[in-house]
């Protein structure tokens, strides 16, 4: 269907209720919705121009994470992705977003490559794979994420997961972290955060501070 800006977007929905949107333009999950709330979170300046990324909901870091050698975060959260597939998963739809090679990307980064995104929506979660694989005639190395955006106030937010691990705390001198390890049982954000946690387990959970745990 049409999105903002004129942009093709895909919406899931399960047979339960929940929703979701997928825009092409950077393969972004911009919506995901259960009993009629939107768990993820659009910044207000979000732009649907293809100018800039989408600010908000699930974009890609891809084949690089934060600064380095091209743009931030890479090229895919600016290039056009298309649906390949798309399926019924025990009752819950499915959707398979594909990216390749193209002038724009080799500018930066000269590899031929095919990512494939999947995303599948259950009643009360969504779950998402991305697989790159490599179809050029050398190898290469890549960094990737999927930066999400979670709707929250931050006064009530919280999460739960992280004690024990080792930190690197970027605040105040993001160049000279300040390595220690986490006690807390429940994280707070009272000010302004910027720690890196290793090592984080597979599972944590998010308290939005508005009545909802991820």
């Amino acid at each position: 269907t049409e999105g903002e800006g004129n942009l093709p977007k895909v919406v899931l929905t399960s047979p339960q209720g929940s929703e979701a949107e997928i825009y092409l333009f950077g393969g972004c999950i911009t919506s995901w919705k259960v009993a009629g709330k939107d768990l993820l979170f659009v910044r207000p300046d979000a732009v649907f121009n293809k100018k800039k990324p989408i600010s908000g909901g699930i974009p890609h870091c891809f084949p690089q994470f934060g600064p380095g050698p091209m743009q931030q975060h890479g090229f895919a959260r600016n290039m056009d992705w298309s649906v390949v597939d798309s399926e019924n998963v025990e009752g819950n739809p499915a959707v398979t977003l594909e990216l390749k090679d193209g002038p724009y990307s080799r500018a930066m980064w000269d590899f031929s490559f095919q990512t494939l995104f999947k995303v599948v929506l259950n009643e009360k979660s969504i779950s998402t794979e991305l697989k790159v694989t490599n179809t050029d005639d050398k190898p290469f190395s890549f960094s990737t994420a999927l930066h999400t955006y979670f709707r929250a106030s931050i006064i009530g937010a919280s999460v739960r997961g992280l004690k024990g691990c080792k930190t690197l705390n970027k605040d105040p001198d993001p160049k000279n972290p300040v390595e220690s390890k986490e006690e807390r049982d429940v994280i707070t954000f009272p000010g302004f955060v910027d720690c890196i946690y290793l090592d984080a387990p597979g599972e944590l959970q998010l308290n939005n501070g508005l009545g909802d745990i991820v």
